[in-house]
């Protein structure tokens, strides 16, 4: 009896492979896609592999065996069920009988989670650093050509700032001019003069009263650049920059005291106002109260803060005070220490919401000579900073008498004062 259905025998099976095929072999690679090119042909489907159960071309398949056997025929039977057990072998349970065991997990590495978050602060430090210096040195205003200046006294040691405030109304309103009692003067005056010196055997600050008796020497027009011819003209100190600005007060300065001026800083009314409301105002102790109708003055004595409108009064303030000017350029001595020490306290330059809008109110108010850096800027205010602390001295040009109405300079004095600024020497001479 035939095991094929009716109408089928082996003939009608083709050139077909595998049991009872009367050709045994396989179909091409581009059939059976498992097969790889170059490699050798598995034996025919179905056929029996040879030396072993099984047929060609089925892999073995894994026995399962889930460690239940009732002898009844289910060795190997795998439930599906996962008791929790993990299989492959582990500590103290063998193969296939491991208890699971977690893998620990690895420390941080904080020295170098330290190490990386140094680098990113230091660079955004650096890079923060070098965007303020080019901004804050694209704030200064460098006008004032020192070249200009002829005859020029050899510089000595140490640096020697001459430092102006004018009565500039540039950039007010007229009601700002009002609410700050400038007035509306037309052109610039100087309302104080200082000679700052930066040494290392001290700093010293000296103020030059504007009412100073001076000769007006030989000059070079800051504009037309013709040379004038001095005369032995005498005058006022603050006429000399009226006359021709802050090149022909260099020249008078440096020709009245033999003493090299290196670097020029000027500020006008509304920039030192804008600064000290920048900081937040300054904090001084006033000796005596005093009032000035000229410039608003109204003060009482004690410790007080005073904003941008205040401080401007307090440091214009001189017909107030039996020595005029004299007592002026204190005033202005001691606001100066306070201002910079407020600056430079934490609480400003540790706060960006302070500091930029303080750099930003100074350096875009100052004018200062073409030669100026950020560096002898910095220099400067550091240096006015510490002239009230202990380590400088303050003072005013020393003074004789009286021609009139203009304040003599004491001849031997300055000439020994002058002497020790020049080789950096520690100043013995006082002032007034």
């Amino acid at each position: 009896m035939s095991e094929w259905p009716e109408g089928w025998s082996d003939g009608n099976r083709g050139n077909r492979y595998g049991r009872g095929s009367a050709g045994a072999q396989p179909e091409g690679a581009r059939v059976m896609r498992q097969v790889r090119r170059g490699e050798p042909s598995a034996p025919p489907y179905g056929a029996p592999q040879q030396g072993g159960g099984g047929y060609a071309g089925v892999p073995q398949q894994p026995s399962y065996n889930s460690g239940y056997d009732d002898g009844g025929g289910y060795d190997g039977y795998d439930s599906g069920y996962n008791t929790g057990q993990v299989y492959g072998g582990g500590p103290g349970g063998g193969e296939g009988g491991g208890v699971y065991e977690p893998v620990p997990r690895r420390a941080p590495n904080w020295r170098k989670r330290i190490k990386w978050t140094a680098i990113v602060v230091l660079s955004v430090l650096i890079v923060t650093s070098v965007a303020t210096y080019f901004w804050a040195d694209s704030k200064l205003h460098r006008d004032v050509d020192l070249s200009k200046v002829i005859d020029r006294p050899a510089a000595g040691k140490g640096t020697n700032y001459l430092i102006v405030g004018s009565d500039s109304r540039q950039g007010l309103s007229d009601a700002q001019k009002k609410e700050l009692h400038t007035g509306s003067a037309e052109g610039k005056r100087t309302d104080s003069m200082m000679i700052l010196h930066v040494g290392d055997n001290g700093d010293t600050l000296i103020s030059l009263p504007r009412d100073s008796d001076v000769e007006i020497p030989s000059y070079q027009g800051s504009t037309s650049g013709k040379v004038y011819k001095g005369t032995g003209r005498h005058t006022k100190l603050n006429a000399a920059y009226a006359e021709d600005g802050p090149t022909l007060l260099v020249r008078t300065v440096e020709y009245n005291t033999g003493l090299h001026i290196d670097h020029y800083v000027e500020i006008g009314f509304a920039g030192f106002a804008n600064i000290v409301d920048a900081v937040g105002g300054v904090t001084i102790d006033i000796d005596k109260g005093f009032k000035d109708k000229y410039s608003g003055a109204d003060f009482k004595a004690g410790k007080q803060t005073l904003n941008g409108e205040e401080a401007l009064a307090f440091v214009r303030t001189r017909h107030a005070f039996a020595t005029s000017d004299l007592q002026r350029t204190k005033n202005q001595q001691k606001f100066l220490a306070a201002l910079a020490h407020q600056v430079a306290t934490p609480g400003t330059i540790l706060n960006p919401f302070k500091l930029y809008p303080t750099l930003g109110a100074g350096l875009d108010s100052l004018t200062v000579d073409k030669d100026m850096s950020l560096w002898d800027l910095g220099s400067m205010f550091f240096a006015m900073k510490d002239v009230n602390g202990g380590d400088g001295i303050s003072m005013n040009m020393p003074i004789s008498g009286s021609t009139g109405g203009n304040l003599v300079w004491d001849k031997a004095k300055v000439k020994t004062l002058v002497d020790e600024l020049k080789n950096d020497e520690k100043v013995t001479v006082s002032g007034n």
